[in-house]
């Protein structure tokens, strides 16, 4: 499978993977923006409980979260860590950086 599949599959199944119990009271949005094979731009929202996704540019997103769709796809599956990347530089936040932390809690892993 290409990065590019394997990208679309992740935003697919994201609603499925999906811990509401784990978002309890957010209501935040988070924009992802993917560079390389595969690459895009992706608006997360997170409220009472819903979580939605949609392809393209969030409005004043609480956080921003910039990578390579490569590096991207590791951290989905678990053969990457959100840390590591982070101090590679591999990985720019803008925004609220607890919930970059939180994102990664809210999702039930592979």
């Amino acid at each position: 499978m290409s990065v590019a599949d394997d990208v679309k599959e992740i935003f697919d199944e994201m609603p499925g993977a999906f811990l509401p119990e784990k978002a309890a009271g957010m209501n935040k949005t988070i924009q992802i923006d993917l560079n390389g094979e595969g690459g895009g731009q992706w608006a997360i929202k997170i409220a009472d409980g819903v979580i939605s996704v949609d392809k393209g540019r969030a409005d004043a997103p609480n956080l921003t979260l910039r990578m390579d769709a490569g590096d991207y796809v590791d951290l989905a599956h678990g053969r990457a860590n959100a840390m590591s990347l982070f101090m590679a530089g591999k990985v720019k936040v803008e925004g609220d950086i607890s919930l970059a932390m939180k994102f990664q809690e809210i999702f039930a892993t592979p």
